[in-house]
């Protein structure tokens, strides 16, 4: 999947655990309560995603852009808190 366009997706609850989502453009998508456990995120557009409840847990957020997305916490990223 990695360098795919899913913006606007709704994959809330979607079990994506080790995903290659390089480069992947998930702008505006709804992750809610998703699993992204292990899953390769480096560089992916995530900017005003929902992400609330989603796990996270070992996923690689290396230069991923989550500006004004929704953290799993439900706070927004960069009102002091990161994702």
């Amino acid at each position: 999947l990695s360098h795919t366009d899913l913006s606007n997706t709704d994959l809330s609850n979607a079990n994506l655990t080790g995903v290659d989502l390089v480069g992947v453009n998930l702008s505006n998508a709804n992750l809610t309560d998703a699993n992204l456990t292990d899953a390769n995120l480096s560089g992916a557009n995530l900017s005003n995603a929902n992400l609330s409840g989603t796990n996270l847990s070992d996923a690689d957020l290396i230069y991923a852009n989550l500006s004004g997305a929704t953290c799993p916490n439900g706070q927004k990223h960069g009102s002091g808190g990161n994702c």
